[in-house]
Formats: C-alpha cells, structure tokens, sequence
C-alpha cells in the first residue's frame, strides 16, 4: 500500500498556494480525522480493506486513476475543501483553475468510489457463488447419504432373511442325512443276515455232497440197494439243484444291496458336500453382513465430517454476512458524503453539474445494490430454513441409527441371557435324570460265537422297564436288571452318542462330567468309546463329543466367549500312574515290580493331589494345549501306542490297564466379565 502523501489526491501543477493554505487545508484534514474518529470509533483501517478490494475489481482503469487512491479524511478534507474568494476576487483566470483543480480531484474521487463499488459487487457475486455451490454440495451429500443408509438397512433385511432360509435347509439336510444314516445300518443288518444264510446253505452244500459220496461208494459196494440209492441219489441232485438255485437268489440279493449300498454312500456323500457349502454360503453371508455393518460405521464417521464442514460454511456466511453489513455502513457514509458534495457543487459551472449528475447515478446504483443485498438476505434466511431441514433429517436418521444400535444390544443380551437360561434348564434337567447314570450295551453276537448260540438276552415290553430293562436267562432262569438307559444289539454308535451328548454340553457349561466304560474282556468297550477312525460312521463316544465340544465353542465366539482346551492322558497299570504323553515312555514302569502276581511299588513319580475345590491333579503330568479335534486324535493314537497290553485267559491282547483321557476347559467372556473352568474324563477300564 502507499504512503499516505502518496495516497492524497492530485493538485494542479498552475495552483501554487502559500504557506497559510497548505497549512489551513492540513489543520482541516486534522479537524476532520479527529471528527470521524468520534463518529465511527475507527480510523483508516476499514477503507484500506476495502480500497485492496477496490483494486483487485477494478480491472483495466486509466493510467491517471490506476495509483490513487482516498483515505476517509482526503474525502472529509476534498468535500470541506473552498477556494479563498478574498484573494481570488477579481481573478477569474486563477479562480477557474483553483475550480477545475477541484472538479479533477472530485472525478478522482468519484472514479475511486466506483472501483469500489465494483470491488463490493464483485465480492457479492463471489460469496453469492459460493454459498450456492455450498448449499448445492450440502444437498447431494445428504441425497447420497439417504440412498446409502437405504441400501444398506435393505442389504442388512435381505442377509437375515437368507441367513433364516439356509438354517432351515441345513436342518432339513441334516435330518435327511440322519435318515440316510439309519437306512445304511438296516441295509448293512439285512446284508450280515443274507451272509449268515449263504454260510449255512453252503454247510448244508457241502453236507449233501458227502452224503452223496458216501451213497456212491455204498452202491459200488452193494449191488441190492444199487436201485434205491440211485433213486436216493436223484433226490440228493434235485436237492443240491434246488439249494444252487437258492445260492443264487441269495448272490443276486447280495449284489443288489451291494449296489443300494454304494447308492446310499454316494448320496450320502452329496449330502454332505451339499450341507458344506451351505456353511461356506452361510459363513460368507454372515462375512458380508459384518462388512455392511463397517461400512455402516464408516459411513457414520463421514456424516459427523459432513456436519462439521455445513457448519464450518455457516459460520463463514456469518462471518461474511457481517463484513457485508459493514460495508453497506461504509456506503452509507458515501451517500452522505456524496450528497453534501452535491450541494456544494450547485453553485459550480456546467461541469459541475455534469458531476452532480454522475453522483445520482451512483446513488441509483447504490440503491439498487442494497435491494440485491436485501434479496441476498433473503435467500440466505432460506438457505438457513433449508439447512435447519436438512439437519432435522440428520437427526432423524440420527436417531433411527441410535434406536437400531439399542435394538441391537438388546438382542445381544436377549441372547446371552437365553444362553444362561438354557444352561440353567439343560443342567437342571440332567439333575432331575440323576447326576450319576449308568448305561448298559449289549454287544450284538459275531461270526465267531456260531450260528446255533441261543440268546441269553432279552428286553422286557413292559412300560416301566421299556428301553431299561434287561433279562439274561441262565439255567433256564432269569435274571432281571434295571438302567437308567439300555441299548439293544441293534443300537448305532449314533444313538449312545445322542444320550452322552447332553453331558458333554454340560462340560462346556462349567461342569466336572466323567464317562466310564467298563466291561469284560470282549465286550465292546474300545469299540464303544474309540469305535473306527477311518468309518466316520462308527466313530465312537471320544471322537463325536471332541467334535461337538470343538464346533459348540466355535459357534460361542460370536457371543465374546473364548475358550483354552488342554488335553492329559494317564494309564494306571498295576496301580502305577503312567504318562502316556510323556517323551519318556518307561516313565512310571521302571518304579514298579511284579512278584508272584502282587505289585510291589517303588517310588512313584507321580502323586494324585486334592485341592481345596475338589478338583484332582496329578503332579508332573504331561498336559497338551489342543484348539482342535485333529490334534486331539494324534494325541490318542500316541497313547494308544505307549499303553501297556497284557494277555488274559478271554483275549491275548486285552490290555490290563485303565485309560484316562482328561480335557480341561476354560471358557472366558470379555462381555460379561465372566469365566468358568469345566473338566471332561474318559476312563476306559
């Protein structure tokens, strides 16, 4: 900016004036600052603002008014400003240049003024423009946002409608494959039956054929009974001809529930590769609803960044709006100016009256520019309704987020207080069943026990001893029992397993269960409990409820549950404690011996311990962390190996030891605060 000598108006180089003048004229310009300083409280800083304004509007002005530039005291002192009339009296020719010094500077003046008029409409134009692209932006953004929040509750419906459908269909499946289960083990049933039967007619075969042989020889040694035996012959060859014919339906009954079998397997099959992606279909479902739901979130933050920046853009209009109402303070003044000026020059020449023209048109426009102002205020209070719209919308989808997010924690904790529930009754109803029950398998007979053994066992029909009663015949006597549950020769692995499951649910309640399998020798207990791991149809109790332990906690993850499973298993032969994890497999034999069949025990290294919570350990045992089934089944399979088997008079190879497997669960909720420890044993003796 220039100097203020710089900034004064131009004078006319033909009007010299004395000392007395120049300094009249300064001490006017002081009495007028000082005037304008109590008028306004202000000094030449608003009008500086404004004449930098002025300049950058301005565009393309002449050389003579491009560098001038008027304070508010130049104008006060330009408008106070007369010619000495005393001195000038009979000088016309220096009182006309004195005039038209004075005319020039007030063009100058005047032609500032218009700059900065321009430099206001200018500035109007430009916050006009933006506020417009302001409300504009506003305006699509919260289009986008209703249209995504719409998409996203719509996603969020369909997730959970096909979410419902596929856990209807994975019940189906899982029922039809239960179906196809028990279809598999009648067929299998019906083909053992046709096997015992092709036996007994190939025995009977082969009877026949001797008796033939023998005939024969008879006949060769006597010639009188040659007739009847050739007639007894041909009886024997119509009946051989009749028991082929017999094998024979039987091969064919044989092939065909060979191909019904391979049938079923294959079906069985599909189902289950059907029943996987279905879970694969469900756990992407489910994937997908928790990236809609951060989406969602992120969605959310972007809204409170929005809000952030409309109110950033309303306090700049404010702030705008006041700087306007401040210049058209300034133009007020102007006007006032202007028109003392006017009445001042009413006395000047045709000139003179040419420049009072000019200030009309400048107040004209003036005028017109405070109607365009006030029209701005007005679309500004409307900018301002639209704004108060468009944040009671924000509110409100505000507010249904809010509502949605409550709903939300609501069900959560419906949830978890159901799951407390359920826990509640589930083991509250295996306390009314008993806590301890006992269980009794009847071992269906085998190849080995012979077509002709008689049944010593069988079931009662009566409805209180239905489904647990057992009578064993010996003697011709019987011997009635009584069980919490009996399962027949028929039963499957399956269905002991489907009584057994609910006290492995309870284990992962918190509970201490324990399964004890005991037996004779032959019995089926291994078979029971381990059953055969490449059949997944004949696995045993270990293996289905290590499975079901492993998918229950992966299903309880979503609840805040995290489990820690660890595995232990011991042997106790001859009252000795064994390790059978241990990577010193003769841990524990070394310290006993057997004289004349009595263990006699050294120093054992393992010592069964009591806490004060009734719980058992055992010091120095080997425990494994496992997080799933398969690690679990190599861990067993390594047991199996280091376990101490014994001959007995019934088997040669039936182990004389106890087997324990031992899994401790520690179920923790970052929730709820809250954390449990359950323990499941096996002990197969």
């Amino acid at each position: 900016m220039a100097s203020r000598i710089e900034n004064r108006p131009p004078r006319s180089l033909s009007n010299k004036k004395g000392a007395t003048e120049e300094v009249f004229s300064d001490k006017r310009r002081r009495i007028g600052s000082e005037r304008m300083e109590r008028q306004g409280g202000r000094g030449r800083a608003p009008l500086g603002a404004l004449k930098a304004d002025a300049n950058d509007g301005a565009g393309a002005e002449g050389s003579e008014c491009s560098t001038v530039d008027f304070t508010k005291e130049e104008v006060e002192a330009l408008l106070m400003e007369k010619t000495n009339t005393k001195e000038n009296r009979y000088d016309n020719k220096k009182k006309m240049d004195q005039m038209g010094d004075l005319i020039k500077r007030l063009k100058l003046c005047v032609r500032w003024f218009k700059r900065v008029e321009e430099g206001y409409i200018l500035q109007k134009e430009k916050l006009q423009t933006d506020l417009q692209s302001a409300e504009k932006k506003c305006l699509d953004i919260e289009n986008e946002m209703k249209i995504k929040i719409a998409e996203l509750d719509e996603t969020i419906s369909n997730l959970r409608v096909t979410i419902s459908s596929l856990e209807e269909r994975i019940a189906k499946e899982a029922s039809d494959k239960l179906e196809a289960i028990a279809c598999y083990g009648k067929e299998q049933e019906a083909r053992s039956a046709a096997e015992q039967m092709q036996a007994s007619i190939s025995t009977e075969l082969e009877r026949v054929r001797e008796e033939k042989s023998t005939a024969e020889r008879k006949a060769i040694s006597n010639e009188d009974l040659y007739k009847r035996s050739q007639e007894y012959n041909m009886s024997l060859q119509q009946y051989n001809s009749r028991l082929q014919s017999d094998l024979e339906i039987t091969n064919e009954a044989h092939k065909r529930l060979e191909t019904e079998k391979a049938t079923i397997v294959e079906n069985l099959s599909n189902v289950r590769g059907h029943n996987k992606a279905l879970q694969d279909q469900l756990a992407s479902l489910k994937a997908s609803q928790d990236e809609a739901a951060k989406q969602k979130e992120m969605l959310t933050n972007e809204l409170k960044c929005l809000r952030e920046e409309l109110k950033q853009i309303r306090d700049d209009r404010d702030r705008q709006q006041l700087q306007v109402q401040t210049l058209m303070g300034d133009v007020e003044k102007y006007k006032e100016y202007t028109g003392k000026s006017c009445a001042q020059l009413d006395t000047l020449t045709i000139k003179t009256n040419a420049l009072e023209g000019t200030c009309s048109s400048q107040r004209d426009q003036i005028n017109m520019l405070q109607q365009q102002l006030i029209a701005e205020r007005e679309k500004s209070k409307m900018a301002d309704l639209s704004a108060s719209e468009t944040r009671t919308v924000f509110e409100d989808q505000k507010r249904i987020i809010c509502e949605l997010q409550e709903r939300l924690a609501e069900k959560e904790f419906q949830v978890i207080e159901g799951e407390k529930l359920r826990k509640k009754l589930h083991n509250t109803i295996l306390e009314l069943k008993g806590n301890i029950r006992v269980f009794c398998r009847v071992r269906p007979l085998l190849p080995d026990d012979g077509p002709g053994t008689d049944m010593v066992v069988s079931y009662p029909t009566s409805t209180e001893a239905l489904g647990r009663g057992i009578e064993l015949l010996q003697s011709g006597q019987k011997y009635p029992f009584t069980f919490d549950k009996v399962f027949n020769h028929e039963a499957s692995q399956q269905d002991v397993f489907t009584e057994i499951s609910q006290l492995v649910q309870s284990a992962l309640d918190g509970y201490k269960v324990c399964i004890f399998a005991y037996g004779q020798t032959g019995s089926g207990k291994t078979y029971t409990m381990m059953g055969r791991p490449d059949a997944p149809d004949l696995k045993g109790l270990i293996p289905r409820s290590l499975e079901q332990i492993f998918e229950i906690s992966q299903s309880l993850k979503d609840q805040g549950w995290t489990f820690k499973m660890q595995a232990s298993v011991l042997e106790i032969y001859n009252e000795t404690l064994r390790d059978l994890l241990s990577s010193n497999r003769s841990s524990g034999i070394d310290s006993t011996r057997i004289e004349n069949g009595v263990p006699v025990s050294g120093k054992q290294p393992y010592t069964i311990m009591h806490d004060v919570n009734g719980n058992t350990h055992v010091s120095d045992l080997t425990i494994k962390n496992v997080s799933s089934a398969s690690e679990i089944s190599s861990l067993l399979q390594q047991a199996a190996q280091s376990r101490s088997v014994g001959r007995t008079h019934m088997n040669e190879q039936s182990s004389r030891s106890h087997f324990v497997f031992t899994l401790r669960i520690s179920g923790t909720n970052s929730v709820l605060t809250f954390s449990y420890i359950g323990i499941f044993t096996v002990l197969l003796s």
